[in-house]
């Protein structure tokens, strides 16, 4: 052991020191890594379900979401309890949807793939790959439906992944422990800097959408966001990335709380609310309703969730993965997209959830992309 790390054992090495833990069979293992997946993937649903709303994922216990009746333990055994209630709740029998299930069996899946590929000479990197994956899947399944990645998983991801980094340096491909860290953090930084630089430039390129509508429609503003008659209500957070961004229209018949205006030119930013030549408190004017026939909204090519998704990545996998994943996530995306476009599915405005392709991305690399990435650029 060198002095980078004589201060601890890295993981890997207890391990392999141990030799009672191969007297078992090693596909023995193998089940216990599913095991292990059906369990981690029945919290998954917890953190999918729960992360979004603001909701601790440890209180209260786990419970049907419609009837609130409290889940013993006995019926709640990953997978088994599912279809053996055939997919409904056993107090109030309402449906429970089959994502639930589909979780638990993708996270089992999962683990025990990464242990049949990498446990055999790689116990300690197995383990931290399955951890990885598991907030993968998380964030999958959240940003699909949300178009969001709460913070707990990136920015908890990479503070984990600083830490795992140090005690299993084979994440960073690294000699030891000080290594590791350095490149674990290295990763971090370089993944949040690529990711932040393709957000601003998306902004230069693609900053504006112009809305147009056939016939003058009501637009309202209130304190939570935009309401438009075809598109519902828009949250400021989907509207707003930074300050500077800026939501502009014409609009005739304007209407404050305290006060009206035939026609003005309207812009709102959560710096700033102008009307006209009257400048305003955003937070100090709850409602604006106004008539127009076009709307000019700010746009992001990515979100800051994003941003510290890749931050996640890199402390997992170093600066290198960074570059891999972001770019097979691009073209992948761009398949998709064009894809669904072309379907009638999708229009070119559409936001898309980024986050799994970056999840896929990083995947490729620790399955093999790295391979590709030093025959590509290593003489």
């Amino acid at each position: 052991m060198g002095a980078d790390d004589s201060w601890m054992l890295r993981f890997s090495d207890w391990w392999l020191a141990d030799p009672s833990l191969f007297r078992l069979p090693y596909h023995f293992w193998t089940g216990v890594f599913f095991v292990l997946g059906s369990f981690m993937g029945s919290f998954l649903n917890v953190c999918i379900h729960r992360l979004p709303l603001g909701q601790s994922v440890v209180h209260p216990p786990s419970h049907c979401p419609k009837c609130g009746y409290r889940i013993p333990l006995i019926l709640n055994i990953p997978l088994f309890t599912w279809l053996w209630l055939r997919g409904r709740c056993a107090n109030c029998r309402d449906t429970i949807s089959s994502r639930y299930f589909f979780v638990e069996l993708l996270t089992s899946v999962t683990f025990g793939i990464t242990w049949l590929v990498f446990g055999r000479e790689q116990p300690g990197l197995a383990g931290a790959f399955c951890i990885l994956l598991s907030l993968f899947i998380a964030a999958t399944f959240i940003d699909i439906e949300h178009l969001i990645i709460p913070d707990e998983i990136t920015l908890g991801g990479a503070g984990l992944g600083l830490i795992l980094s140090t005690f299993i340096p084979e994440l960073q491909r690294a000699a030891g422990a000080g290594m590791g860290f350095l490149g674990s953090l290295l990763g971090l930084a370089v993944g949040m800097t690529v990711v932040m630089a393709v957000v601003q430039f998306g902004k230069l390129v693609f900053g504006r959408e112009k809305l147009k509508f056939p016939e003058a429609q009501r637009l309202v503003l209130h304190e939570e966001g935009l309401w438009l008659p075809d598109k519902g209500n828009l949250p400021f957070e989907d509207i707003f990335f930074r300050a500077t961004d800026t939501l502009r229209f014409h609009g005739k018949k304007v209407e404050l709380a305290d006060r009206c205006y035939p026609a003005a030119d309207i812009a709102l930013s959560p710096r700033e609310l102008t009307v006209g030549t009257d400048t305003f408190e955003p937070n100090a004017e709850p409602y604006l309703a106004a008539t127009a026939q076009q709307l000019v909204l700010p746009r992001e090519a990515m979100g800051l969730g994003d941003v510290k998704f890749m931050a996640t990545i890199g402390a997992f996998l170093g600066w290198k993965a960074t570059f891999f994943s972001l770019g097979m996530a691009s073209f992948l995306g761009a398949m998709v997209g064009v894809s669904l476009i072309a379907a009638g599915r999708r229009e070119w405005s559409s936001r898309i959830p980024f986050g799994p392709y970056l999840a896929v991305g990083a995947i490729l690399w620790m399955f093999g992309g790295h391979v590709w990435w030093d025959q590509l650029f290593q003489p």
